[in-house]
């Protein structure tokens, strides 16, 4: 089974460049898991008969939104947090507000695990959200893959908006400190790993120049100085049935490229 995410930044941009369907046609993901697709299903022309749909479409035009595209029809699909969830946390209205308004994540439940699809709020240039995600949402996030974890086994993936460690990301040292790579976000990723889930990616591939976010600007994704911002992430349970897992760079369409893991 092939998991696939991909943060296409519009996915309407990226159908009408004639890119999405070839991206699928080459692949042929079983489950596929978009971000920021910014658009209402209605609002794109687009044929995918092979394919169950499930759209979280943020309440703001042209803005967030996730989507999750499965050749196989899951037991149940979920939209945000749910409600009961959310009301364990201080700040549940904003927790609420940006997992379903702003169409943030939805949970698909199989017969043999939940796949997750997340598009984690970015903490802005100046930080101002930086305290509303470190303190919340990250924290909500984790406790709620947990509790799924309690039934079967989850996989998450999505754009996190963290480079975990130095080898995340080409220029360490003059990005410490800013949005996507505080000591908060990174800390957020890290218990995530420290509470069980495993970074897919790194089960095959160590070291640097792996990217799956570049800057449109001096042109960074032909010298590769980017980011990887989008995972993958599994519970330690599936570990062994994880034979490989990937970034597809040569996917072109958006600033961000597809990440994937192939499970046995």
């Amino acid at each position: 089974m092939k998991i696939y995410s991909w943060n296409v930044n519009g996915i309407r941009a990226v159908h009408k460049k004639g890119l999405f369907q070839p991206f699928l046609e080459a692949h042929r993901p079983d489950i596929l898991c978009l971000q920021e697709t910014k658009a209402l299903r209605d609002q794109i022309e687009i044929d995918l008969p092979d394919y169950r749909e499930y759209w979280n479409s943020a309440v703001k035009k042209g803005y967030s939104g996730t989507a999750i595209f499965s050749k196989q029809e899951p037991l149940a699909v979920t939209n945000g947090f749910p409600l009961d969830f959310a009301k364990r946390f201080t700040f549940a209205d904003e927790l609420q507000r940006d997992s379903a308004e702003e169409g943030r994540v939805i949970t698909a439940e199989f017969e043999d695990f939940h796949v997750v699809t997340v598009y984690t709020p970015n903490a802005k240039d100046d930080l101002s959200r930086l305290p509303l995600r470190h303190k919340h949402w990250d924290p909500a996030f984790l406790a709620y893959c947990r509790q799924l974890e309690r039934t079967k086994p989850v996989i998450f993936c999505g754009d996190l908006n963290v480079a975990h460690t130095e080898l995340d990301l080409a220029n360490p040292k003059s990005n410490r400190g800013k949005k996507g790579f505080t000591d908060e976000e990174r800390q957020g990723f890290q218990n995530m790993t420290d509470a069980g889930f495993v970074d897919t990616f790194r089960l095959f591939t160590q070291g640097n120049g792996h990217y799956s976010w570049w800057s449109h600007f001096a042109n960074s994704r032909a010298r590769n100085i980017g980011w990887r911002i989008d995972y993958v992430l599994a519970s330690s349970k599936l570990r062994d049935r994880v034979t490989a897992a990937a970034i597809h760079p040569e996917v072109m369409g958006s600033d961000h490229c597809p990440v994937s893991v192939t499970l046995d």
